[in-house]
């Protein structure tokens, strides 16, 4: 079991190693990680309660789940309006 300095050590570690990419906390038991560049393809927030894999996923992030950049470009050439509440087609 590691004593209560283990995971403040640990974390301070983290964070000056990864501070470019992410911002790292704990929360509880807890890792979790954001990252700082909001156009990240990758997952844009880690969360694990063991530290190696936690580690493993800061150095190789899971992949995202999707984007929103361009959506409002698809929305408007696939001819939706955008701000409309019905989703109806222009013209």
């Amino acid at each position: 079991m590691m004593t209560n300095e283990c995971p403040k050590t640990l974390l301070l570690l983290l964070q000056r190693h990864f501070a470019r990419e992410w911002t790292i906390r704990r929360n509880g038991g807890l890792w979790v990680a954001t990252a700082r560049d909001p156009e990240c393809t990758h997952a844009p927030t880690l969360i694990e309660e063991d530290v190696e894999t936690f580690v493993h996923q800061l150095v190789h992030p899971p992949s995202g789940i999707g984007s929103s950049r361009g959506l409002d470009e698809q929305v408007t050439e696939s001819g939706f309006r955008t701000g409309s509440s019905s989703g109806s087609l222009e013209g």
